[in-house]
């Protein structure tokens, strides 16, 4: 049986299939974060070897020393089937079925940032507790993130995610898709019906 979380990864996933996207749960990318703001900073314990990486970038012809890579793990990933890359609309979903995951998660701006970061657009669905409570409202969440619901067998948006246009996927993520394998959609028994009768 599916744990409560892996149900919800699980649901998502299908509803954006559904929705006529190319899904991967489980993905594990690389992304670069400006060292500008204290948010994107990394946390204390990678603050060491970012210092590494600094002194090998100083002698480097780019400006790496001006990032943090940080390693983002979104519960679904998803893209736009298109054949034209400006088309794509990453989509990131990060799903919640614990109050306390949720809130140690938003006490992790990095990680919140690597998802704006690698998708057009985040959001955060939010399951219910034991009793059938919602675990959080919108407000709780950073209005950069849109925030999806889970009641009964519906996603219900209460809040839009903000959306951003992402002009191409960093190489590095491309590589990552690849390597991973994206979910098989469930078949459609609508076009079984067509040859009957």
């Amino acid at each position: 049986a599916l744990s409560a979380h892996e149900a919800l990864v699980q649901r998502v996933a299908e509803a954006q299939a559904r929705a006529g996207r190319i899904v991967w749960r489980g993905l594990s990318l690389r992304v670069p974060l400006p060292l500008d703001s204290e948010e994107n900073r990394p946390p204390a314990h990678a603050q060491r070897a970012q210092a590494a990486l600094e002194s090998i970038a100083s002698e480097a012809p780019e400006p790496l020393a001006q990032v943090h890579w940080a390693i983002a793990c979104p519960d679904v990933f998803s893209v736009r089937h298109t054949s034209v890359e400006a088309y794509l609309e990453p989509v990131v979903h990060e799903i919640k079925v614990s109050r306390a995951d949720l809130l140690g998660d938003l006490k992790r701006p990095h990680k919140r940032a690597a998802y704006l970061q690698m998708g057009g657009a985040c959001w955060y669905v939010l399951g219910r507790d034991a009793r059938g409570r919602p675990i959080a409202d919108a407000a709780e969440v950073p209005p950069e993130c849109g925030v999806l619901q889970c009641t009964g067998d519906q996603l219900e948006v209460l809040r839009p995610a903000p959306r951003r246009t992402v002009e191409r996927l960093p190489f590095a993520v491309w590589m990552a898709l690849a390597r991973a394998t994206p979910l098989v959609p469930l078949e459609d028994d609508g076009q079984g019906l067509l040859g009957a009768g």
